[in-house]
């Protein structure tokens, strides 16, 4: 406010030293030093008057905008601390949730190694039934009498029992799979969602 007082005093002590300083002409040519007419002083003042007025118009609008855009800036600050402190859980949720995905993968490689052993042991198995089946009719066809059909049909028995009870293993485990495919795929869809 101060420097539009300032301007406003120099604009009128400029007008006045102007006119002031003019020679003023009479009808016969000769100049003479003579004050300006009271009217034009006031035309002058009413001039710096009016400009005063507009600087200082311009002065308190400008000021009014520079609050409004501070106080916008604290209202985006605050929110943008909001959304900081938000997204700091969902962080620490996704980070939860990549490490149970990973624990499951690795659980289900274990998993699928000890399916990758039992299907080669199972095969083993089934070719081992196969010749000991083999064996066994060479055997009941050499020794029809000394030894019990009966007795190798146990044994026989036996293994078929043994090999049922590898099927519903391996069964369970393939179902077991299954189930961590689709609680990984769950997490997975979760994981995607927060992201």
């Amino acid at each position: 406010m101060k420097i539009i007082w300032g301007l406003c005093l120099l604009f009128l002590a400029e007008g006045l030293r102007a006119v002031h300083a003019a020679p003023v002409r009479r009808r016969t040519g000769k100049v003479k030093d003579k004050a300006a007419p009271k009217e034009e002083v006031n035309i002058l003042l009413f001039g710096v008057i009016q400009f005063s007025e507009s600087l200082n118009y311009v002065h308190e609008t400008t000021e009014a905008k520079i609050v409004k855009i501070r106080q916008t800036l604290r209202s985006h600050e605050e929110t943008l601390e909001k959304l900081k402190r938000q997204t700091e859980p969902a962080a620490e949720v996704e980070r939860q949730i990549k490490a149970a995905i990973e624990s499951l993968q690795a659980q289900m490689a274990k998993q699928r190694a000890q399916i990758n052993m039992t299907k080669d042991w199972l095969a083993s198995v089934e070719q081992e039934e196969v010749e000991l089946q083999t064996k066994v009719k060479k055997l009941e066809m050499y020794l029809n009498t000394s030894i019990s059909i009966k007795e190798l049909q146990k044994r026989a028995e036996e293994q078929s029992n043994t090999l049922k009870g590898l099927q519903h293993w391996t069964q369970f485990q393939k179902e077991n799979i299954e189930t961590q495919n689709g609680q990984l795929s769950k997490l997975k869809m979760m994981s995607e969602a927060k992201t």
